[in-house]
């Protein structure tokens, strides 16, 4: 099975700590937030490619061709155009099954693993700031029906976390715009979930790093759940 890790973001919110080096590398107790990623993947995960842009070269040089007895592999995103942008950019080095990720964000390990035993799924995860995000509209069954980005009023405080279980039927369906110039994963499975099921599974453990804030208590967390990661 392989993993697709979203890295090309340039990272404009970090300010000067990412003047010179991509967000993902941005080091959190020594290693980089993309490291622990890495480290955190299912077992089932034989094959991981790393769409990367801004100074990519350093996560090139960082992890290589081989990391951890998994082959690594790289694809330049010139355009960013968004996550489906990114993910249909690749659509021809996928073969069947794999996991979409953020390259930024802190996953944990039995979350991935509950992503990868459906076909489709959606990781998601209760916070206490859900207007900062996308908020899931879900079935009875827990099946996505919507997404509703950074609503002022959000309807539920259960948001999605960037984490996909997907296979090839996902290029079936257009990418659907969210602005002029970039288009959405998550809403294009919502397009999807017409024609299929796709599971959403609450997270137990999520930290995104979308500020200098959150870099700040990423340090905190870790240091308090450093034992929830696989190193």
């Amino acid at each position: 099975m392989q993993a697709v890790i979203l890295a090309a973001g340039r990272g404009t919110r970090m300010g000067d700590l990412t003047n010179h080096t991509p967000k993902p590398m941005l080091k959190i107790h020594g290693r980089p937030i993309l490291e622990y990623t890495l480290l955190n993947l299912p077992k089932e995960i034989t094959e991981v490619i790393i769409i990367i842009g801004y100074n990519g070269g350093k996560i090139k040089e960082y992890f290589g061709e081989k990391f951890r007895g998994r082959k690594v592999r790289y694809a330049w995103q010139q355009k960013l155009d968004g996550t489906a942008g990114a993910l249909f950019q690749i659509r021809r080095m996928l073969k069947g099954k794999f996991l979409v990720l953020n390259g930024d964000d802190f996953y944990h390990h039995e979350d991935l693993k509950k992503a990868i035993r459906h076909d489709f799924c959606i990781l998601a995860k209760e916070v206490d700031d859900p207007g900062r995000f996308g908020v899931m509209e879900l079935d009875e069954q827990d099946h996505l029906i919507g997404i509703v980005e950074r609503p002022t009023k959000p309807p539920t405080n259960l948001v999605n976390i960037g984490a996909y279980s997907l296979d090839k039927r996902i290029f079936y369906y257009e990418p659907v715009a969210i602005s002029k110039k970039e288009f959405g994963l998550p809403q294009t499975m919502v397009q999807m979930a017409r024609d299929h099921k796709i599971k959403v599974e609450k997270a137990k453990f999520w930290h995104p790093c979308n500020t200098q804030e959150d870099v700040a208590q990423a340090e905190k967390l870790l240091k308090k759940f450093l034992t929830i990661f696989r190193l």
